[in-house]
Parts: C-alpha cells; sequence; structure tokens
C-alpha cells in the first residue's frame, strides 16, 4: 500500500496540515491570496474537489478556463510552496449540484450512477480521459505539487460496490496517475468497510472526538499514517435555517486532538468561497423535508466566504504553531469593503416580454428532456372552462403538481397566485374562480439544487416530472419554456405590474472597486448579475440577506445589476454594504 513518505514531501518530520479551498467557489484572481493566507497560517497543502458538471456542461464539451481551470489553480499553488491533494470523483457531493455529478447523465432513464453499471463507466471514462492528462504534469512524480489523488468520495456513507472502486482506482492508474491514492469516509465501520480498498490509503472524515476516529481508522490500517482528511471546522447553511457557527476554541481544541501524536489533517472548508450561480446543492433528509444549501458557502472556515482572516483563523495558527514551530512569516490582509450605497432598479422588463420559443409537448417535460440543467422552466397552458360546469357552480379548481422539482410559482392571466414548493404536504393549491371561458395557466418553476448526498441520487430530475392536474384532470398540451439563465436575455418591453416575474436592472458608478456585499432587504427571491456575472441566488427566508460580490467583478465607473426576482418586487432598491448581514 502506498502512504505519504512524509520525509521526502516535506523534508522534516512533519505531517500533512492542508486546507480546503476549492478554485471553482473562489474568483480566479483572488486564488493567489487566499493560498497565501493558507501558507501563512502554517499549512504546507492545498486540497481541492473536482466537479464533473462543470468541467463537462454538455456531454462532449469541455471547460477549463476562468473558474474552472483547476491546472492553473494547482500551478499557482505549487509556485507558492504548496503540494495538493486532489480529488476528482467522479461524484464530490462538497454541497454542491448533484454533488458534481452532470445532470444530461439521467436523460439515459435507465442510468444507474455510482456502480459497476457499464453506461455509467463508459462516461467515467471519458471525463476522466480528458481531466486526468491534464493533471499528471502537476504530479509530485513528476515534479509537480500533486501529493495525492482520491478514489471517488465518501462511498462506504453510499454503497459497497468494490468492482466499481477497483475500476475507478484502476483506470486513473492506466491514465497515467502514478502518485498515491487513496479514500476517504465517515469513521464508522460500515462506511470504512464500504468506501475503502486493501492497496490504497485510508483516511477518515469527522469534526469532533479524533482519538474514536482513529481508533476506529486503525482497525483498518493499523500501522497508519493517521488522517482527517475533512477536518469539519464549520459547517453549511440551507436556505431558511440558521447561520452555522463554531466557537475558535472548540475548533482548536479538535484541531490539537489530531495533530498532537503527529496525525495529518485537512481543515474542510479552510475558505468555502461562493455557490456563484446556481451551483449549490441540497440536502433530502424526509420525502417533505428538502433543503437547498444557500449561495454563502462561507462554513464558518478560518477565511471568511471574502477571504478574511477570523478568529478560527488565529487559534488554528497558534495550534499549529504550538507543535510545528513559526508559521511561514507572509504579510497577508483582509482585501478591502466598501459599502457603495443604494441602488434603484428604474428598469423593469416582464419576463412575459422576454421568453424563448417554446417547446410543445403533451405532458410537461422536464429539464433533462429539454437538454437543459440549471434554472427555471416555466410551463404553459390555457384551460377552457367547461361551460355547464361553469353555471353549475361546482368547478372546483384545485391545482396538484406531482413531482415538483423544486419550486413554482403559479400564475393566473399573468398574475400571481399562489406558490407549490417540494417540501408542501399534498401539494395543492387553490387557484381563483375564473371569470371567463378561458385563463392562461402559467408556472414557473425553479431547480433550487439538485440533492448532493444520500441515496437519493439516482435519476435526479429537475422541472415537473410528474402530472398537473387541475380539479380532477390530468392537463395536457404545454408550452414549456427553457429558461438556464446563463446569461443575461436581450431584454426588450416595459411593464408596470408588480407582482409578475420580472428582470430589474440598474446602472451604478464607483471611482474605486473593492469588495462588497448586495443586501437584497427589497426583494424575495430570485438571483443577481453583476456585469455579466451570476453571482448567485438570494431569497428572503435566509439566512445570509446579502450576496457577496468579489472586486474583480466591478470596474471603475459604469456597472451594471441586473436581478431577477420571480415573485414581484413592490420597492425595488437594494443597497451594497461593506458586510454580511444574517438572519438570526
Amino acid at each position: 500500500m502506498q502512504v505519504p513518505d512524509f520525509k521526502s514531501i516535506f523534508g522534516k518530520n512533519v505531517p500533512i496540515l492542508s486546507g480546503a479551498i476549492h478554485y471553482f467557489r473562489v474568483h480566479p484572481e483572488y486564488w493567489r491570496d487566499r493560498l497565501l493566507k493558507l501558507k501563512a497560517c502554517g499549512l504546507n497543502t492545498v486540497e481541492t474537489y473536482v466537479p464533473w458538471n462543470l468541467h463537462e456542461p454538455k456531454e462532449g464539451q469541455f471547460n477549463f478556463e476562468g473558474l474552472a481551470d483547476i491546472v492553473s489553480f494547482v500551478q499557482l499553488a505549487g509556485d507558492l510552496g504548496l503540494k495538493a491533494i486532489v480529488r476528482p470523483g467522479p461524484y464530490i457531493c462538497s454541497e454542491w449540484e448533484y454533488g458534481g455529478l452532470p445532470a444530461w447523465i439521467n436523460k439515459d432513464r435507465n442510468m444507474r450512477i455510482r456502480c459497476n453499471w457499464p453506461p455509467f463507466l463508459e462516461k467515467v471514462k471519458n471525463y476522466f480521459s480528458v481531466l486526468l492528462p491534464k493533471l499528471v504534469p502537476l504530479l509530485d512524480t513528476k515534479g509537480g505539487p500533486i501529493i495525492g489523488i482520491q478514489v471517488e468520495n465518501e462511498y462506504g456513507s453510499f454503497a459497497a460496490d468494490k468492482d466499481y472502486l477497483n475500476y475507478l482506482a484502476n483506470l486513473t492508474r492506466e491514465l497515467g496517475i502514478d502518485t498515491m491514492l487513496f479514500t476517504s469516509d465517515g469513521w464508522n465501520v460500515e462506511m470504512l468497510e464500504g468506501g475503502t480498498l486493501p492497496d490504497l490509503w485510508k483516511t477518515a472524515n469527522f469534526g469532533s472526538n479524533p482519538q474514536g476516529a482513529f481508533e476506529m481508522l486503525r482497525k483498518f490500517q493499523p500501522d497508519g499514517p493517521d488522517m482527517c482528511m475533512e477536518f469539519w471546522c464549520g459547517w453549511f447553511d440551507h436556505w431558511g435555517k440558521g447561520h452555522h457557527t463554531r466557537s475558535a476554541e472548540d475548533m482548536a481544541n479538535t484541531l490539537d486532538g489530531i495533530i498532537k501524536d503527529g496525525g495529518s489533517v485537512n481543515f474542510y472548508m479552510f475558505h468555502g468561497g461562493t455557490n456563484f450561480g446556481f451551483w449549490n446543492g441540497a440536502n433530502l433528509q424526509q420525502p417533505l423535508e428538502y433543503f437547498a444549501t444557500t449561495t454563502s458557502y462561507d462554513y464558518h472556515a478560518p477565511l471568511s466566504e471574502a477571504g478574511d482572516i477570523t478568529p478560527a483563523y488565529a487559534a488554528a495558527k497558534a495550534t499549529i504553531e504550538k507543535y510545528y514551530g513559526p508559521a511561514p512569516d507572509i504579510h497577508v490582509e483582509n482585501t478591502k469593503k466598501i459599502a457603495y450605497g443604494e441602488i434603484t432598479f428604474n428598469e423593469r422588463y416582464s419576463l412575459w416580454d422576454n421568453l424563448p420559443e417554446p417547446v410543445k409537448s403533451a405532458a410537461p417535460l422536464t429539464m433533462e428532456e429539454l437538454d437543459q440543467e440549471l434554472g427555471y422552466v416555466l410551463y404553459r397552458t390555457t384551460v377552457k372552462i367547461p361551460k355547464l360546469h361553469k353555471e353549475s357552480g361546482r368547478y372546483g379548481l384545485p391545482l396538484r403538481i406531482t413531482g415538483l422539482r423544486d419550486r413554482a410559482v403559479v400564475y393566473v392571466d399573468g398574475r400571481k397566485v399562489g406558490v407549490l414548493y417540494r417540501n408542501t404536504p399534498h401539494m395543492i393549491l387553490e387557484l381563483p374562480k375564473p371569470t371567463g371561458d378561458s385563463f392562461r395557466l402559467d408556472i414557473l418553476v425553479e431547480n433550487m439544487g439538485r440533492v448532493n448526498y444520500g441515496h437519493d441520487l439516482q435519476q435526479q430530475l429537475c422541472g415537473v416530472t410528474g402530472s398537473i392536474i387541475l380539479g380532477g384532470h390530468t392537463l395536457f398540451g404545454w408550452e414549456n419554456y427553457s429558461l438556464p439563465f446563463n446569461k443575461i436575455p436581450n431584454l426588450k418591453g416595459r411593464q408596470t405590474a408588480k407582482d409578475c416575474p420580472a428582470f430589474y436592472q440598474a446602472i451604478f458608478n464607483i471611482d474605486e472597486t473593492a469588495d462588497t456585499f448586495l443586501h437584497m432587504d427589497n426583494f424575495a427571491k430570485g438571483f443577481v448579475f453583476v456585469n455579466g456575472f451570476n453571482i448567485g441566488r438570494y431569497w428572503e427566508v435566509g439566512p445570509a440577506r446579502t450576496l457577496y460580490i468579489p472586486a474583480p467583478l466591478l470596474k471603475q465607473g459604469e456597472n451594471e445589476v441586473t436581478v431577477f426576482e420571480f415573485e414581484g418586487c413592490n420597492e425595488p432598491t437594494a443597497k451594497f454594504v461593506d458586510n454580511h448581514v444574517w438572519i438570526k
């Protein structure tokens, strides 16, 4: 079994002291700042996941630019004197959309994922055959910084298909990865039994009780070395829940327990960053307990979402120095923040005037059937009222959706009448009684994030995956409008109604660029583009009421903000502040 040779790697008896920074959650112009802060804390290694869906958004179409430029990120880490651990999945969890799996994989309704299923293995091989050769020149065996590559991710919490794990390990080797391979799993017996392979280094994930975790790990790997591959030093947030925090003292006490006997550690997260755009994932705990992860991936980590040094950073640095001496003398400081003040959105464009050409079908189509991964779908039909039913006064209009993924705003003749959410029992909305012989029914459905963890990963379809039922009849004859919102539409028309889905635009001028936070206190739910870049979703339920905007997205002079609000806004103003605003 190949295990780390610490003396060879670091030149002295120092273990792996690592921190997770995901290149895809940090603006590339800030990579250097975050990596230097990691090194200045006393860490010697950076760890990152690799999300398949970011790198292959459409089957056979690959992206390794901008936020997806993993090669530049790892090269930069090496240039700064850091080692790197890379975790390419193909499944990564990471509170990321669908755990990093591409949505297009479910176009095959017979697909089986994360197992020894030949059609799935073929897709993985095609992806790895592009990704892994890019990493080969960066391996430590080639003089590069990468000292370890993970096989799958926490597989023991999902299954125990050793044929699948062996296939991934062998494929990784065949594609030129000749550095150390390892697995990481939760530290109970079932997880370690299911997710490990005899010939690979085994690591454990936990946030407390390091003695108990390492004791269990040694039952599977008696000779060590021990490593916590995910030291959960904080936690992530869900919409509608409280903001997670952890005291610096509690974090440092657990860290002390990990390293006091020479254990290796990887902070998860050292710097969380941001789920830009629609890339957040979700958790499904029970059928009516779906919780989407917020745009902010602050994680209450040693570096905040904006890269600021926190009390946890100071506590972690002090603990590391206690055992391994002074950290490198590197000058680091927080980036500048500016509260630019209030902006008013004077331009408002109705979604109804800015729809693409629809796809017509008998039944509503899923996002996957529309060749769409992220964003929204609008379902439209005209409902005719039978004359005799109308005259009898007995025509009821309860609307029900089966298989809603994930949240729908319902409009009658262009006006909002209610909301349906996959957590709503029975999923029924009573529509107002019609006054005419027919009405237009619009159902705008948001993919709030595919589930990224657990046993509900199979066939994570989005949109309407079942039927739309009005009264006692299933409705047929739909126009399906695909709205991925990967860019701002060429907006046209104007509208004055305030309860319709609409785009709001504002221009603001600045003399100096700096980090800032956009406070969306007058808006309900939607997302924001800044100078053409989707900075993420907002929702009035919190816990974050602000969206982080890195300075590199701004420019001196004129800047454009476009908001898509799909529940209506009475006072279209927002304000730039110099810190996050959390709902308690």
